[in-house]
């Protein structure tokens, strides 16, 4: 079969792979419908982790039921489902408590597992026209049958989740006032997260004009230009003081707009893996509380510096302990909130699927993923299809 498979940086081929099976009673091998590239999948693209090449790639993945193992009681041939990224064998004392995204069982010696990700297990990605999934009664989410919604479910798979998860991480109530930084998919995710749950103010920060567009249409959100000024000070004078919470959607390759290098606005050497959380500190009010569902690493290869290459950054927690804030950290359980977000779905109370920009054969992966890469405008969210 096709599969998306790592070489190197910035290299990513489709290349023939050896189909998946049933390696134990209670995995599933299904047909992938669609699969999608995530900015999580930039990192090891770009060589920003110790991934090595022969990795398939793809953790945000949907399709239907094709072989069923012996154990498996809750699926069956012809199911349609979507994944959590997250794999979890839903008997530990993580998954019992809710935390599906640091199983303990799946990935020995690291909590957690995903598909098709470095040091996250030994599951291959979906990126590919077959996939198999391990504990498949726990991980599989039902889907109604047919096409109906297929580019909004296909998002459950991770980032209307995680976005979801960076508003809950932040404790964002009804009323309140929010700041994201980032607008990207994760970040338009949690600013119509932040819609749904009733937020007063939005405010989104980014870079990329077509993005904030996104966000201020689909989720009434104010666009901050982080480029044209500090974006603390944009938002402060239109608000008035500090938001009552802040989201950070960014993670550990944060561009600063201070630093004057170059043309190239994601040059490497513009990076300032603190500056966002170390904004949002400034931005939200005393006893506030900030969200950071967005990707920070103890090892970064390509790190600006070396303090960063270690992942220790340089916070201002002074100023975070002085105003008594709270912050909530860490990957998106997925199977905490799909089920639900499947259902705002099926009733028409939601539609993520505006975040979506391409929708392309697998054969045009390499070239989704430099253009993705590249933050190109109008790039927001790429689904492939085998």
């Amino acid at each position: 079969m096709e599969a998306v498979v790592y070489q190197g940086p910035h290299d990513v081929d489709v290349e023939e792979v050896d189909e998946p099976e049933i390696e134990h009673p209670n995995d599933v091998v299904i047909d992938i419908t669609t699969t999608a590239i995530c900015g999580s999948d930039l990192h090891m693209y770009e060589g920003r982790t110790d991934a090595d090449p022969g990795i398939v790639f793809g953790h945000e993945n949907m399709g239907i039921v094709d072989e069923v193992g012996d154990g498996v009681t809750t699926l069956e041939e012809g199911d349609r489902v979507v994944l959590p990224f997250n794999v979890a064998c839903g008997v530990c004392k993580n998954c019992e408590n809710g935390y599906t995204g640091f199983c303990l069982n799946v990935n020995p010696g690291f909590a957690g597992g995903a598909y098709g990700y470095v040091a996250m297990g030994p599951y291959k990605g979906g990126q590919a026209e077959r996939l198999r999934v391990p504990f498949a009664d726990f991980n599989a989410l039902k889907l109604p049958e047919g096409k109906e919604h297929e580019d909004s479910f296909i998002l459950l798979a991770d980032i209307f989740p995680t976005g979801w998860h960076g508003t809950e991480l932040a404790n964002l109530q009804p009323g309140e006032s929010v700041a994201i930084f980032g607008a990207g998919p994760v970040g338009l995710m949690a600013a119509y997260s932040a819609k749904i749950k009733g937020a007063a103010e939005i405010y989104v920060v980014d870079r990329v004009d077509s993005r904030l567009e996104l966000a201020e249409k689909h989720c009434d959100a104010t666009p901050i230009n982080f480029e044209e000024s500090d974006p603390v000070e944009q938002i402060k004078n239109i608000h008035g003081g500090g938001v009552d919470k802040g989201v950070d959607a960014v993670g550990y390759q944060a561009v600063d707009p201070d630093t004057d290098v170059g043309d190239d606005a994601y040059d490497p050497a513009r990076e300032n893996p603190a500056v966002v959380l170390n904004q949002l500190i400034q931005v939200v009010r005393a006893t506030g509380q900030l969200g950071v569902p967005g990707l920070y690493v103890p090892s970064d290869p390509g790190a600006p510096d070396e303090m960063a290459a270690q992942g220790r950054l340089g916070i201002d927690f002074g100023k975070f302990f002085e105003k008594g804030l709270k912050v909530g950290t860490g990957q998106c359980n997925v199977k905490e909130y799909n089920r639900e977000l499947r259902d705002l779905i099926i009733q028409g109370r939601a539609d993520p699927s505006f975040v979506v920009s391409h929708r392309v054969d697998l054969e045009e992966a390499p070239e989704m993923y430099e253009r993705f890469d590249n933050r190109e405008e109008g790039v927001t969210k790429v689904l492939l299809e085998p």
